[in-house]
């Protein structure tokens, strides 16, 4: 009956998929059933061989493989590996070259011999690359082909480099990568004008000779494709449906990366359900978008004919039902984010007392805090609460080079306009037009210009948070130790962050703390920041009594929004708030036009924020509530 009930509720999954709680558990397990194949060749006296990627995804499996091999003793000496791919051109040597990437994440950690190591090499002379493909194809075969191949995805659904567009039956070739596909590698190389257009990629006909493939993804951003490569159609425009006509392959998630598969994001269409309240809220919001009316005109016939004839059994009529999810959002929506004063606050988000609250809003990097909440920061100023903003780093990766010699210019130009002796500024100033000429794509900059680049992000996230209301003493700048490498890469996290954080908490003891919870940044540092604040206002809720009555925000914006069904309070802003929010978010010059870093998405981050807050205000219009300008919108964390 068990193996019945998981065939019903996984009928829309065209491939094999395990599911584990996080990316650690599944990398391990990843890990050992690589440490298991390798440990059977070597009791036959046979080479495993095996198809290796790169990214983010299989890192920790690597690391648990660095592990196995120096306190298990698993050996690597009868290991021979093939790579799928490698940007072009690229020198092995570059800190963005896969060379660079698998010698740092594994081959410099084990017993491999290198001459088994294969890597496709992206210093070849163009004319040469296709007789260098066809002997790679070769060499796989030469060795009895691929025992295992992992494989990591991309957001166009790219498996290797294989873009939309690729061939079932296509071998190792050279290949024009995806703008999508070079806009998430600009991290790493600077800049997307700094990546390679092409790339040596093994085909998918490459792979799909391997005699056991596993497809890894971790995280929420990962989700959408992945729902798409295992329930949709097969097409080249998602090149990883391809992996639906393989008996060998297996997709190994997260529980992130598989909450869009439909027994998980609208399990009534595939079994029956616990309805709690949660469930009931979110399955009558999804009812109303899919049948495309308001949330009092559903009918029975609508429930019943959307997988959610149980629902109606168990909790009585659509019309009770629709009623209760009605007053249930209409209870998210306030114009007081610091709570109402004398209200009944039985059904609204925050608390009527103490009628003012101390609040800090975290803001991982100088701007997050107006993008993402700058209506209801004001809001909260203009409505008498003691606010403070807390800057979490220094923001100093995003800026762009020539506005710290502007910067510089005009410092010369003010020391000179009032007497002041400007020598040793030119003699910096000069230090750093050298440095800048000669700079590589994501080198390091000197600590003068990180400094300046530091003063300019501060600079503007004080001019928007006095145009929010507040004075200086309370603007915080915390500069975290962990953000402060210069790079890309970021330090991991240590006591002092959370020793920091604490301490800026002990000195407020605010009623009410917002925090960063758009964990798709695609930097990273959002969740990263979230995880200081959450680790200490846990440990200050052991010992002090203002933080047990503190509560938590989060608040999404500049990357991605909450779901409708998430949203547990919901701040409705008129047309002069949305342009004073956008009034804010201009004070970031440096971040104004086309900012350094700008993700996925090529809007400007004021734009993204306006219809952002714009399409959460339509949403609640849909489902039946009141028409507001904008909303910006929140999710209490529960401790």
């Amino acid at each position: 009956m068990a193996r019945l009930n998981l065939l019903e509720e996984t009928r829309f999954e065209k491939l094999p998929v395990t599911i584990y709680q996080d990316e650690f558990i599944a990398s391990v397990k990843v890990a050992q059933r690589i440490a298991e194949l390798i440990r059977y060749k070597q009791g036959r006296n046979e080479k495993a061989v095996l198809g290796l990627a790169t990214g983010a995804t299989p890192v920790k499996v690597y690391a648990e493989l660095v592990r196995l091999h120096r306190e298990e003793g698993l050996s690597f000496r009868n290991v021979i590996t093939f790579n799928l791919d490698e940007y072009y051109p690229m020198q092995p040597t570059a800190v963005q070259s896969y060379v660079t990437f698998m010698n740092e994440n594994l081959f410099d950690h084990i017993d491999i011999n290198k001459n088994n190591v294969h890597i496709p090499d992206g210093t070849l002379p163009q004319d040469r690359i296709h007789d260098y493909c066809l002997e790679y194809e070769r060499k796989i075969e030469s060795v009895g082909g691929l025992d295992l191949q992992i494989l990591g995805i991309g957001r166009t659904g790219h498996i290797g480099f294989n873009e939309p567009g690729s061939a079932p039956n296509s071998g190792t070739r050279l290949v024009t990568l995806d703008d999508l596909t070079r806009r998430d590698a600009s991290r790493d190389f600077g800049g997307k004008e700094n990546v390679p257009r092409k790339a040596i990629t093994m085909g998918i006909g490459t792979i799909f000779k391997a005699r056991e493939i596993i497809l890894m993804a971790w995280s929420g951003k990962k989700a959408p494709i992945i729902k798409k490569a295992v329930e949709g159609e097969m097409s080249s425009e998602v090149p990883a449906t391809y992996l639906q006509l393989s008996d060998n392959v297996e997709f190994v998630l997260d529980v992130d990366a598989a909450s869009e598969l439909t027994r998980f994001n609208t399990p009534w269409l595939v079994k029956d359900c616990v309805w709690d309240d949660a469930m009931i809220k979110k399955a009558v919001i999804w009812l109303s978008e899919e049948v495309q009316k308001p949330i009092l005109k559903l009918t029975e016939e609508d429930y019943n004919s959307h997988g959610m004839a149980q629902l109606i059994t168990e909790k009585g009529t659509a019309y009770e039902i629709n009623i209760d999810i009605f007053n249930k959002l209409q209870s998210t929506i306030t114009g007081w984010p610091g709570g109402k004063p004398g209200a009944d606050d039985k059904r609204r988000p925050e608390r009527a007392e103490p009628a003012q609250k101390r609040v800090v809003i975290f803001s991982p990097h100088p701007d997050d805090d107006v993008i993402s909440m700058g209506g209801t920061f004001i809001r909260l100023v203009d409505q008498g609460h003691d606010v403070h903003v807390a800057y979490q780093t220094s923001g100093n990766t995003a800026v762009w080079d020539d506005d710290v010699l502007r910067y510089m210019e005009f410092a010369m130009d003010f020391n000179k306009s009032i007497g002041k002796e400007t020598d040793h500024l030119e003699e910096i100033y000069e230090n750093m037009r050298t440095f800048l000429e000669d700079k590589q794509p994501n080198q390091l900059d000197s600590q003068e210009i990180r400094d300046v680049k530091g003063f300019i992000r501060k600079s503007e996230a004080i001019a928007g948070a006095r145009y929010a209301g507040l004075d200086d003493d309370h603007i915080h700048f915390m500069a975290l130790p962990f953000y402060e490498t210069g790079k890309t890469v970021k330090k991991p996290v240590t006591e002092i962050d959370v020793e920091l954080t604490m301490e800026l908490l002990q000195q407020v003891k605010p009623h009410q703390v917002f925090a960063a919870g758009d964990f798709a940044d695609p930097h990273g540092t959002h969740i990263v920041c979230f995880n200081i604040v959450l680790a200490a206002l846990s440990r200050l809720r052991e010992t002090e009594a203002w933080a047990k009555d503190c509560w938590l925000w989060m608040y999404r914006g500049a990357w991605h929004e909450f779901a409708t069904h998430e949203i547990e309070m919901a701040v409705p802003l008129s047309p002069q708030e949305v342009e004073r929010k956008r009034n804010a978010i201009f004070k970031h010059q440096s971040q104004k036009d086309r900012p350094v870093f700008p993700g996925d998405d090529s809007r400007e981050f004021w734009v993204r924020a306006e219809e952002r807050n714009r399409d959460t205000a339509k949403s609640y219009d849909d489902l039946g509530l009141a028409n507001y300008e904008a909303m910006e919108a929140f999710v209490r964390w529960k401790f």
